[in-house]
């Protein structure tokens, strides 16, 4: 019997539902962003953010059913994203999940955020383990080793900022506005790599740092403001860009080396860089590794991802009760290695 599952996404600012058969056929998502909104202040706001999730997720659900020809009661479970993300934010879509579920009685699930980012790889093709996944996003730079669904094995974490986080640090810096990764992309296509910045954990090490990295680029502005000299931000960002990319394809290299493996996948909001993309591919094809990386659309927040991942909990079993609880805070790998 098909697995028809509902998912809820709003962990930040896109109040989003999706409803997901088997695991890996997209039947209807609705994605409602708050962008502009938070852009007039330069980053999101928890309050508004909330309230707007609060204002929307009724009219979201709506919208998804409209374009199907599914009904609550064709639904097989309700899966919501429980952590991490804007407390605010997570507890209205938790809420919404729980009330959901005990009117239609359907199964709750509790999916972790970046447990959708993983398998939204599912919407490209069936994962096939082993496979080395890429993590990357605001919160995560990870190499994890997947032998079977939700089994992990943490090959590589930074050891400070995550790349998501530093590209959104160097934006900040360079006056860039909200949002600031897709930002630093767009003015380093116009740059040429003309600042010399130092090569974060350049070795043999697994591990990445980006602190370093974004220290640099501080202290750089900041000399260049006191000696009044102009910042040629397009050629800072391009220079910025390709360091933090470079560690980012050494160390997947020296991985995929190390660990023999044939199939990669890159998830996270990070993934949604052309440039990554690109770079991953040239990798990938000079190591004879598969690679999966999901289409633009799923690399951003949404509830796609989530349904997906709730499949293997859906098949397991892996159901929670109405005592769920939002956390804005929980590592995904801490209790999986």
């Amino acid at each position: 019997m098909d697995v028809y599952i509902m998912g809820i996404e709003s962990s930040c600012d896109e109040t989003s539902i999706s409803i997901v058969k088997n695991g890996h056929e997209e039947i209807a998502t609705t994605v409602l962003t708050q962008m502009d909104t938070h852009a007039l202040y330069g980053g999101v706001v928890p309050e508004i953010a909330s309230r707007m999730h609060t204002e929307n997720i009724t009219m979201v659900l709506e919208d998804v059913l409209s374009k199907t020809d599914l009904t609550m009661n064709d639904i097989s479970a309700i899966a919501v994203t429980y952590a991490p993300g804007l407390l605010g934010s997570l507890l209205v879509g938790v809420e919404f999940a729980k009330v959901l579920s005990l009117v239609y009685d359907k199964p709750l699930i509790a999916t972790h955020h970046i447990a959708g980012h993983i398998y939204a790889n599912n919407l490209v093709k069936n994962l096939e383990f082993p496979l080395l996944a890429l993590v990357v996003s605001g919160g995560h730079t990870e190499l994890v080793l997947m032998e079977d669904d939700y089994k992990f094995k943490v090959l590589a974490t930074t050891l400070d900022d995550a790349i998501g986080e530093c590209f959104d640090k160097v934006a900040r810096v360079l006056g860039l506005p909200y949002p600031g990764g897709p930002n630093v992309e767009k003015y380093a296509k116009e740059g040429k790599p003309t600042y010399d910045l130092p090569k974060p954990m350049d070795n043999d090490e697994l591990n990445f740092s980006f602190s370093g990295l974004k220290s640099a680029v501080i202290n750089l502005c900041h000399n260049e403001e006191q000696r009044g000299n102009e910042i040629r931000k397009y050629d800072l960002a391009r220079s910025f860009q390709d360091v933090a990319f470079d560690q980012i394809i050494r160390k997947t290299k020296l991985a995929i080396e190390k660990y023999d493996i044939k199939r990669v996948i890159v998830a996270g909001g990070v993934s949604a860089s052309a440039v990554l993309r690109e770079e991953m591919t040239i990798l990938c094809d000079k190591m004879n590794v598969d690679l999966s990386i999901p289409p633009m659309r799923y690399c951003t927040d949404n509830a796609t991802m989530i349904a997906c991942a709730a499949y293997p909990q859906y098949l397991r079993k892996d159901f929670t009760d109405l005592s769920l609880r939002a956390k804005s805070q929980e590592y995904f790998f801490q209790d999986s290695e």
